[in-house]
């Protein structure tokens, strides 16, 4: 039987590039996810070392999101939409949506999303984009924010909680690689590692479930 302090066997770090911030009325234009089972997920040792988990499930997808980026999207992601027509990436539709499930389905369930910021971006606007299509993943997913969660644990007020100095903080470099999916991904699993027991035992009482997850608001969405 699984111990309360290990419910979700399967934690799946997530991020999100998009078209902008939420007040821009994002669309999604790259899907990063990297499974990895709860055993596999043991505090790192705090050196310039890193060993992350052998066993990793990974996908990634870029997606042409049907609205032009802001210029600040544009230059952070450096993606764009001329790029993405280029190579023939398609929009947000049912077969991402099977391709996505199927990821899920093959890892050890309960599952639990990670995300940095993930209660106020990635999970509202992924679940918008998923409902547009008519679709959606189960209600009791786990969601956890790392924000969230860490502020929790550390209690430290004067730290600023932001991805990068998060990892600054736990490992004394800055990440590479920011603000590509991947990137961004990889370095919310290493800041987890970090502290994994703890924010494994977190997930279990702290996390929400995925149908709790409010939608973006996309009543204004260009899709419509």
């Amino acid at each position: 039987m699984t111990e309360p302090w290990n419910y979700y066997q399967t934690f799946v770090f997530l991020d999100i590039e998009s078209t902008g911030l939420p007040r821009d009325q994002p669309c999604i234009a790259e899907l990063c996810l990297f499974a990895v089972h709860q055993s596999s997920l043991q505090p790192s040792p705090q050196t310039k070392e890193l060993q992350l988990p052998r066993i990793i499930d990974k996908l990634i997808l870029c997606i042409n999101p049907q609205k032009p980026f802001t210029v600040g999207a544009q230059i952070i992601t450096g993606l764009s939409n001329q790029e993405l027509e280029q190579n023939c990436k398609p929009e947000i539709n049912r077969s991402l949506m099977e391709t996505l499930k199927g990821f899920l389905d093959r890892q050890a369930h309960p599952i639990c999303l990670v995300a940095h910021n993930g209660l106020r971006f990635d999970f509202p606007l992924l679940r918008k984009e998923l409902l547009q299509i008519g679709t959606d993943l189960p209600s009791d997913t786990g969601c956890l924010d790392t924000l969230q969660a860490l502020k929790d644990v550390l209690r430290e007020p004067n730290l600023s909680y932001n991805l990068g100095n998060l990892y600054q903080y736990f490992y004394g470099e800055e990440p590479s690689r920011a603000h590509t999916a991947e990137g961004d991904v990889l370095t919310l699993l290493l800041v987890f590692l970090a502290k994994a027991n703890v924010l494994k035992h977190w997930a279990t009482y702290g996390a929400q479930k995925w149908g709790e997850i409010k939608p973006m608001d996309f009543h204004h969405s260009n899709r419509f």
